[in-house]
C-alpha cells in the first residue's frame, strides 16, 4: 500500500483526493494546510483521519511515502525540495516554480533523490498527445513546419466557474504579489508543454504579455490585479519550426479549450481536446494532401497523471514529466516574461 499525504487543501486539492483515492493500491493518509478551517472541510469531505500540526511533524511520519504538493506557486520549491530530503516521493502542482533557478534547484534535488517526481502537467496524458508524437516520430507528416496552439479559458469575463471577485483561488492567480505569473504560469505551461512535447524543444521565444483592466483601479481587496490574463509567444523550435502559442482568460465562449496544430512537409495533425481526448484528426498522403481531406485516427487508451506518478513509485522507472521537464518549461516562461519586457526575441540555452 503507498500512503499519500496531501500539502494544500485548496480547490485543486480536490481533484488530487478524488484521483489519488480511485487508485487501487494506494491510500489517502494524511493532509496538511495552516489554515485549519479548509484542512477539516477537505478531510471531512474526504475521510482522511490523520492531520499534523507541523510540516516537519507530517514529512517525519514513516508510514507516508509521498506527498501531492498543491500549495500556490511561491511554495512548490521549499516544500518539495523539503519533502524530496525527507524521503517522500513528490507530485507537484504547476508550474514548478516562481522562476527558472528555483526550478532548476528542485530538478537537481530531485535527480540526486533518486525518488519519484512529477509535475502535473494535465495534458501530457492525454491520449491524443501520445498517439501525435508516435505519429510524428515515425515521418507520418514528414519535418515539422509550423505549429498553432491556444489555451483558451474565459473566467475573467464569464462566471461558469464561479466569480473571481469572491475567491482566493481565481484572485491569487491575477496578483503577482501573491505569486502568480499570471495566464502564462497558469494554463500557459500545459499549453507549452502540449505545443512542444511532440515536436521538439524550443529555441527562441519572443512575447507579448498584458493584463486588462480589473477591479477598482486594478486591485480588488488585499489583490493587486496586475498578473497577465492574455499571452501570445512566437518560437522557434530547435528542429527549425516555427509556432505560435497562445493564452488567455478573455476568450468568450470557451470555458476550457485546448487546440494544437502540427503541419510538416508530409501531412498535418489537428487536436482539440475540448472535442475529444483521445482522437486526433489526419491529413497525410499524397491523395489527402491534394484534396485537404482529413481523417480521424483513435488513440489508444494511457494512464492519467496520478496513475503514471503511483506506477512511478511501484516500478521504480521515472516517468518524463519530472521536475527537469518543468523546469525547462519555466525556462520557457522566464524567457517570455524577459522577452515582453525588453522588447526582443530570447534564445534559450539548450545545453541546460
Amino acid at each position: 500500500m503507498i500512503r499519500v499525504g496531501i500539502v494544500g487543501t485548496g480547490m485543486m486539492a480536490n481533484q488530487h483526493a478524488i484521483m489519488m483515492g480511485k487508485i487501487r493500491g494506494v491510500a489517502l493518509y494524511c493532509a496538511f494546510d495552516l489554515n485549519l478551517e479548509s484542512l477539516d472541510l477537505f478531510c471531512a469531505k474526504h475521510s482522511i483521519n490523520k492531520t499534523f500540526q507541523t510540516l516537519d511533524e507530517m514529512l517525519a511520519d514513516p508510514s507516508l511515502d509521498a506527498i501531492c504538493n498543491v500549495t500556490p506557486d511561491r511554495f512548490h520549491k521549499e516544500i518539495s525540495i523539503q519533502a524530496l530530503k525527507a524521503g517522500k516521493h513528490v507530485f507537484c502542482e504547476k508550474p514548478l516554480a516562481e522562476n527558472y533557478q528555483d526550478a532548476l534547484e528542485m530538478a537537481e534535488v530531485a535527480k540526486e533523490s533518486g525518488l519519484i517526481n512529477m509535475v502535473n502537467l494535465s495534458y501530457r496524458a492525454a491520449p491524443v498527445v501520445q498517439k501525435a508524437k508516435k505519429l510524428i516520430e515515425s515521418g507520418k507528416i514528414g519535418e515539422v513546419r509550423h505549429v498553432d496552439a491556444s489555451y483558451l479559458q474565459s473566467w475573467c469575463n464569464n462566471f461558469s466557474w464561479g466569480g473571481w471577485h469572491d475567491n482566493p483561488a481565481w484572485l491569487w492567480r491575477m496578483s503577482t504579489a501573491h505569486g502568480s505569473k499570471g495566464v502564462l504560469g497558469d494554463v500557459g505551461v500545459h499549453i507549452i508543454d502540449f505545443a512542444s512535447y511532440p515536436v521538439g524543444k524550443i529555441e527562441t521565444v519572443q512575447a507579448n504579455l498584458t493584463h486588462f483592466p480589473k477591479g477598482e483601479n486594478g486591485k480588488w481587496k488585499e489583490y493587486t490585479l496586475d498578473a497577465n490574463d492574455s499571452a501570445l509567444l512566437t518560437v522557434e523550435f530547435e528542429n527549425g519550426a516555427m509556432g505560435t502559442i497562445q493564452s488567455t482568460r478573455w476568450a468568450s465562449g470557451h470555458a476550457n479549450t485546448v487546440k494544437v496544430s502540427i503541419y510538416g512537409t508530409k501531412g498535418g495533425i489537428e487536436i482539440d481536446l475540448s472535442k475529444s481526448m483521445d482522437e486526433l484528426q489526419l491529413c497525410s498522403g499524397d491523395k489527402a494532401l491534394i484534396n485537404h481531406t482529413w481523417k480521424s485516427i483513435k488513440a489508444p487508451k494511457s494512464l492519467n497523471n496520478f496513475k503514471r506518478f503511483i506506477k512511478g513509485i511501484q516500478t521504480g522507472v521515472q516517468d518524463s514529466s519530472d521536475f527537469k521537464r518543468g523546469a525547462e518549461i519555466q525556462k520557457i516562461i522566464d524567457a517570455s516574461i524577459e522577452s515582453n519586457e525588453q522588447g526582443r526575441k530570447v534564445a534559450l540555452d539548450l545545453c541546460d
